[in-house]
């Protein structure tokens, strides 16, 4: 149990109330006033104008001291203590991290501080101590502040009851977005990245003209953020639209980079544009380490060439290596490639936190642009109104100004002679008598007139604008269309940094990206013993003449691939096996048995050779007349073990396998009976027996291989090869049992 009392006592008083309560309830009350403080005064920011109470306070404090775009700047130090000392009782630190954040170029896409002296750096370093740098507002953060003293904004006591503070800002620049925001809060959270305002401004006059205007629409005129520091989002467009549907999601954002051609056919990468947040320092740290723990073998050295601009060079350790490989393990392993959350919780203009979507954020702005002017018309209204009394009291005056003068003169209390005289209002003769003597010379009946004209024009119009909302959303309209024209994609500040780039083809870095890619000739001997050497001897006869095999064995499969290639291997036992072009024995000697590298059975015969392309098809077949066709991406097999794609009885064994390459299929048997017919017939599988390609009564598969009918069926006979165009006497239809094929066809019954 917790005991609490009601106040404190010093120790001539008497004993004051205990109340008895659980300690679990006194905790959780205090904890909830905790979090609510949290939440609401440190961590959310608000959505009318994307600040928390340190940014506006900081903003507030700095137009009191009139550190105005077009002024001279004052000490940051000037700034904390009026901030801490009004209106943050806070650490200064805090407040002056908060106050450099604001004035750094490469975190805040549109900074609201214009800081003079060293104020941190896109590596990491801190800024000079607040002693040293100086500080002013930015134009933004005036156009924030305007109306401020128009009765734009409610305002509430400061934490002492000396002063006050504004509880939100005017906000004539849709900050929440522009400039984005970040915080942890007591169980929640934000999380919004910085957008273009140009493209924003056409969101939101899209909004006031269809109200209800969908995410995809509004996502097509905010196609992502734009980031200060640049760089490629490469965030699909479906992710996105999604992400703004729902407050919720990520963005994939990428380091832009180039390739940089030197002598003598060498090459370098420079990247130009770091992604958001990421400190070069620690990342160039980062390449290094894993440079040293051999982790980047495609990379040869990094070094930083920065000056005004971002210039990180990466030079690979061979010209033969593919730029975009090398960049893809880059952007797998260090924070050249981030994800970027978006998280819309904010606090509305109830101070209630919830999560918005982009439409609800863009709404939210504008509902308070449209309060603020109602306030602000209002408060103008009044004021003419009020100079126009003035100003009528002023032309009766003017009318007879000598027995006016007599009457201050003589009279005691002029004050209500005035007005009984000249049936003045108690405003009217005090502006009379207030005014200097000076001033009577400029008491003349068409200045006076006219002023009146002029502020009985505006008059009207204000009394118009806040009868019709209508005539609001007109306002607000033509505001938001000079905003733009002020921060324009064709400015210096408006126009786009961040690339709109297209998904990457591929997401994960493959384990072959990390290898130099090499050409090889992948040689396996009919005995199964395979080896690489480099370069294309495939087509090469007097390369492979001189390659040598062990005695009784011979040539079987010779194919040209690359380091980076997956090989695979198909098998009598129905099992495909995969290989990698990296991972073969060298040249020298005989290689090595495939039987050792894999788990092949010993029984098993290897069918065929190719290398892995994510697009092919194959077709396999086994002894006894079944088959079908089989995508590469199917086969590919993750052990040594291999993966079954063919399913065989006690006595079967798989007896072809051939790549699809044309539209007709011709199958051929022991029985030397061949039959053609279109590849369309043959299902398409992942796994299983198939369906019966040729019928046998005595004898089983031998081959098989597709083709184009247009271009004729070929063999090879010895060292020649032969084709045949005219095929009608051997095209029938899928299971029938064929007929004797051409004369010249091999004895082996085998097409090669």
């Amino acid at each position: 149990m917790a005991r609490t009392s009601t106040k404190t006592r010093t120790p001539e008083e008497p004993p004051a109330e205990i109340v008895d309560k659980k300690l679990s309830e006194a905790l959780s009350e205090r904890y909830l006033s905790y979090a609510l403080s949290t939440i609401m005064s440190r961590s959310l920011p608000d959505a009318r104008d994307g600040l928390k109470p340190v940014h506006r306070r900081l903003m507030y404090a700095m137009r009191e001291l009139k550190l105005e775009p077009h002024l001279p700047p004052k000490k940051s130090a000037r700034v904390v203590g009026d901030v801490i000392g009004k209106f943050h009782p806070h650490g200064d630190s805090s407040v002056y991290e908060a106050l450099v954040r604001l004035a750094q170029d490469f975190s805040q896409r549109y900074p609201l501080i214009e800081g003079q002296g060293n104020f941190g750096n896109i590596d990491g370093d801190n800024a000079a101590a607040m002693r040293y740098t100086e500080a002013r507002l930015t134009e933004v953060a005036w156009l924030l502040l305007e109306g401020i003293d128009e009765d734009a904004v409610d305002f509430r006591a400061t934490y002492d009851g000396s002063g006050s503070e504004p509880v939100v800002l005017p906000a004539a620049f849709p900050n929440l977005l522009a400039n984005g925001s970040n915080g942890i809060a007591v169980g929640m959270a934000t999380s919004i990245p910085p957008h273009n305002v140009a493209e924003l401004c056409d969101a939101l006059r899209h909004l006031i003209q269809y109200p209800n205007a969908g995410i995809e629409k509004l996502v097509s005129l905010v196609p992502g953020p734009d980031f200060p520091t640049g760089g490629v989002l490469v965030e699909g467009r479906e992710q996105i639209i999604e992400a703004y549907k729902t407050g919720r999601g990520a963005f994939r954002l990428r380091a832009k980079w180039e390739k940089e051609e030197l002598k003598q056919g060498t090459w370098q990468i420079i990247v130009t544009e770091m992604p958001y947040q990421v400190q070069k320092s620690r990342l160039i740290e980062k390449i290094a380490e894993l440079l040293q723990n051999r982790k980047l073998p495609l990379l040869g050295d990094v070094n930083d060439e920065s000056a005004d601009d971002v210039r990180l060079v990466l030079t690979p350790k061979s010209r033969t290596i593919d730029p975009a490989i090398l960049m893809e393990s880059l952007f797998r392993q260090t924070d050249l490639e981030t994800r970027i959350p978006l998280n819309l919780n904010l606090l509305d203009k109830d101070c209630i936190p919830q999560v918005m979507d982009l439409r609800g954020a863009l709404r939210a702005y504008l509902d308070h642009r449209q309060d603020v002017l109602v306030r602000r018309s209002t408060y103008q209204l009044a004021q003419i109104e009020h100079r126009l009394e003035i100003l009528a009291g002023y032309l009766i005056a003017y009318l007879d100004l000598d027995k006016v003068i007599k009457i201050i003169r003589t009279e005691d209390e002029p004050k209500p002679v005035l007005m009984k005289v000249f049936k003045l209002t108690d405003i009217q003769a005090e502006a009379i008598l207030n005014m200097r003597l000076r001033s009577l010379r400029k008491l003349e009946e068409m200045q006076i007139k006219g002023e009146q004209k002029e502020l009985s024009g505006k008059q009207a119009e204000l009394k118009k604008l806040l009868k019709s909302e209508e005539a609001r959303w007109t306002h607000i309209d033509a505001e938001i269309a000079e905003l733009k024209k002020r921060f324009g994609k064709n400015t210096k500040l408006g126009a786009r940094r961040t690339e709109i780039g297209d998904v990457p083809a591929l997401l994960d870095v493959p384990v072959e990206a990390t290898i130099e890619r090499e050409n090889i000739t992948v040689v396996c001997s009919a005995k199964g013993w395979v080896r690489a050497m480099r370069g294309h001897i495939e087509t090469d006869a007097a390369a492979r003449a001189g390659v040598k095999y062990k005695e009784g064995d011979e040539e079987r499969f010779v194919l040209n691939a690359e380091t980076t290639d997956k090989i695979l291997l198909f098998a009598s036992n129905g099992r495909f096996y995969t290989l990698g072009g990296d991972k073969l024995p060298g040249a020298r000697g005989f290689g090595e048995p495939v039987r050792i590298m894999l788990d092949l059975p010993a029984e098993a015969e290897i069918l065929g050779l190719t290398k892995y392309q994510p697009e092919q098809k194959f077709v396999v077949a086994s002894n006894d007349g079944r088959g079908f066709i089989v995508k590469a991406e199917d086969v590919l097999a993750q052990t040594k073990n291999g993966k079954q794609i063919l399913n065989l009885d006690e006595k079967g064994k798989a007896a072809a396998f051939a790549p699809v390459t044309g539209d007709h299929i011709a199958v051929v048997g022991t029985n030397r009976k061949l039959l053609i017919f279109k590849l369309e017939e043959i299902p398409e599988m992942a796994r299983g027996r198939g369906v019966i390609l040729q019928k046998y009564s005595g004898g089983e598969l031998s081959d098989i291989k597709t083709f184009t009918r247009k271009e004729g069926l070929s063999w090879k006979s010895g060292d020649r090869e032969r084709v045949e165009t005219d095929l009608r006497g051997w095209a029938g239809n899928r299971a029938q049992a064929g007929k004797l094929p051409p004369t010249g066809f091999p004895r082996s019954n085998r097409f090669s």
